[in-house]
């Protein structure tokens, strides 16, 4: 393509990458990520199973749960495509509008999640705080709306980026830096201006994840402050126990993106496949590890996933 700029309509196709210095390697990385995917399609679509037939299951808590794995079966569809066609068939074109689409779910599940784990973290601090009030706050109507809250929220964010990506001209080799389209990766490849497009990537990653997370440390600093206000240790261990899973969950979802945003910041020196294991971390652990923590956690999950696949009750 030389030094000439085309705008997006006269794109060629981008070139996906798999792990770069690692090519003799991928057959094995394949390997292990078709493992990551079959355990994550099947987990969460048992606990969307599980919940939608176990009536003990119809409440707030497991409405929440529900979003959360209906949303990491979102993040698993949007990267399998590219992801098996690199690893397994070494396909690695991909055109611009399909790149887009698959940038913009990607980016639209995983801030989706990041806005379900708040929600669920409100869900703990109204059962811990005001447990007699549980009920009348958190009704099926109040759920449906905060979910309703959390789409809107994302997808009002996610929806400027195509249009961002248009208006650039892009004048050199289009090859990304992974198997999928990012946001960032995309916009770094233009040959014009990304000013406006760095800028509203951070007020993006501000205004969610940063505000997600600042409100979920908050409603845990309130949620220990009235555990420590029950005389009996046993009792507080078990009610500290009810926020396990979630505590879980929102460690395997924000580690390995502030691991990845740093990386990206401070880890320009390290080879190139260190940078791209770490965003596959991002992308594939929590919905992998998800159904897993929330089998092993929950009770009556578990003893139904037992009827399932044993035939036998606990």
């Amino acid at each position: 393509m030389g030094g000439e700029a085309h705008n997006s309509s006269g794109l060629p196709p981008f070139i996906l990458t798999g792990l770069p210095g690692m090519e003799t390697s991928q057959h094995w990385l394949f390997l292990l990520l078709g493992v990551l995917y079959t355990v994550s399609i099947v987990g969460n679509a048992l606990i969307l199973f599980i919940i939608k037939e176990e009536e003990s299951l119809h409440q707030p808590m497991y409405y929440f749960l529900s979003l959360l794995s209906g949303n990491d079966l979102g993040v698993s569809f949007s990267t399998l495509a590219t992801v098996l066609g690199v690893f397994c068939f070494h396909l690695r074109e991909i055109s611009f509008k399909s790149c887009m689409s698959q940038m913009f779910f990607i980016h639209f599940f995983s801030f989706m999640e990041s806005g379900i784990l708040l929600a669920m973290s409100f869900d703990r601090y109204v059962a811990i705080c005001n447990p007699l009030r549980y009920s009348t706050v958190l009704t099926d109507a109040r759920v449906m709306w905060m979910a309703v809250c959390v789409f809107f929220r994302t997808f009002c964010m996610i929806f400027p980026l195509p249009f961002l990506l248009k208006r650039l001209p892009f004048c050199k080799a289009n090859v990304l830096s992974h198997a999928y389209c990012l946001y960032p990766d995309m916009f770094r490849l233009s040959c014009g201006d990304i000013t406006i497009n760095s800028i509203f990537g951070l007020f993006i990653g501000f205004s969610t994840v940063g505000l997600d997370s600042a409100l979920i440390f908050l409603s845990y600093v309130l949620i220990l402050r009235s555990v420590l206000a029950i005389a009996s240790q046993e009792e507080r261990l078990k009610t500290l126990n009810t926020c396990v899973s979630h505590l879980c969950a929102v460690l395997i979802f924000y580690v390995p993106m502030v691991a990845v945003s740093m990386f990206a910041r401070y880890g320009r020196h390290a080879p190139k496949y260190v940078h791209t294991l770490l965003s596959l971390v991002y992308l594939f652990v929590p919905p992998m590890l998800n159904p897993v923590i929330y089998s092993i956690k929950t009770k009556e999950i578990r003893r139904r996933l037992h009827k399932i696949l044993l035939g036998t009750k606990i």
